[in-house]
């Protein structure tokens, strides 16, 4: 008899995390509902900027949504634990700088490693993904706690200016690092220890930031405040730029590559430049009727793009790798013209 599977979008270490975190979640929306509700802005304002970095090659929404559910009750849950203990143990000032920045950025990573584990991670553009899916998942429920904190101190519009309009992209930008570093070593085919300079600036950023922000509250701190902000929207404007840039030279080469791919995968060559181009997609898509064709191009597109993608890295693909994305591709291409 064959032992029940969770779906692919749950986990054992996201189910036994999910239970103590939905139960405070709960606790928290009675006991202070407006706060709890604020914490769903971050959503909203990061999502929409994931979404469009997706489009290329569009990751499974299982995958996307088990990384964002590791990020809010893996990541949240342990980095809880492990910050509330340093924090009463020592100070709350090395709770922030030295505990926080280790202990959340190690977590959100080991979301992205599972999604290596899945064999989801195909290159830097994935990384990223996965990175951001971690790190909103993370943001949001972060933001609960502090929101419901900043309430009983009568602070609660100045915290939420900050933290959910001021600064979302703060943990997107942090583990940005680790998710591209994990992509470098994936695309490189390098074991994935090599992608530990990742992690480490991940750490490093978010450590700088948590002492600025400290140093920022203190009386002195207004010069310190504004030199933290303007930095961060260097960083931020960089980062973007940088993916921005990343992403269009995957775009240029998934078309130069279309015309092969649609005569190594018996597509017309015309599906396949459609399917590889992002804004033809789109506008193919617009044109579509039902939710079941809109969905049956999207898997045709991802299996495709994921081929793609593994052809311009690798060259020469495993034929395992290989013949997985293949069966992807063949069962999206059942229920869609060829």
């Amino acid at each position: 008899m064959k032992q029940p599977r969770l779906p692919s979008f749950l986990s054992v270490p996201v189910v036994l995390a999910a239970i103590p975190s939905i139960l405070l979640l709960v606790v928290a929306l009675v006991m202070s509902p407006i706060p709890t509700l604020l914490g769903l802005t971050t959503f909203f304002i990061v999502a929409p900027p994931l979404l469009w970095l997706d489009r290329l090659e569009p990751e499974p929404w299982s995958s996307k949504i088990h990384t964002f559910l590791w990020g809010a009750f893996v990541a949240g849950f342990v980095s809880l634990v492990v910050n509330t203990t340093v924090s009463t143990l020592t100070s709350e000032t090395v709770g922030a700088v030295a505990s926080a920045p280790i202990i959340e950025e190690l977590t959100k990573a080991l979301a992205i490693v599972w999604m290596v584990r899945r064999r989801e991670v195909d290159g830097l553009i994935d990384g990223l993904v996965y990175a951001g899916w971690a790190a909103l998942g993370f943001a949001m429920v972060e933001n609960v706690s502090f929101f419901f904190l900043a309430e009983e101190e009568n602070m609660l519009t100045e915290v939420f200016i900050g933290r959910a309009l001021v600064t979302p992209f703060a943990h997107p930008l942090f583990t940005a690092w680790s998710g591209l570093a994990i992509g470098i070593a994936i695309r490189r085919r390098k074991p994935l220890w090599t992608a530990s300079w990742g992690l480490l600036i991940a750490m490093a950023t978010h450590s700088a930031w948590n002492g600025a922000i400290t140093i920022a509250e203190s009386e002195s701190g207004m010069v310190v405040a504004g030199i933290v902000l303007l930095s961060f929207i260097a960083l931020f404007i960089l980062t973007a730029v940088g993916v921005i840039v990343l992403r269009n030279r995957d775009q240029k080469r998934y078309n130069m590559l279309a015309p092969a791919i649609a005569a190594r995968y018996g597509l017309a060559p015309d599906r396949a430049q459609m399917l590889l181009d992002a804004s033809k997609r789109r506008d193919v898509r617009r044109a579509l009727s039902t939710k079941e064709q809109k969905a049956q191009l999207d898997a045709e597109a991802s299996a495709l793009t994921r081929l793609a993608a593994m052809l311009d890295y690798d060259g020469m693909p495993s034929p395992e790798h290989e013949s997985r994305l293949v069966t992807a591709l063949a069962m999206a291409r059942q229920t869609g013209p060829s």
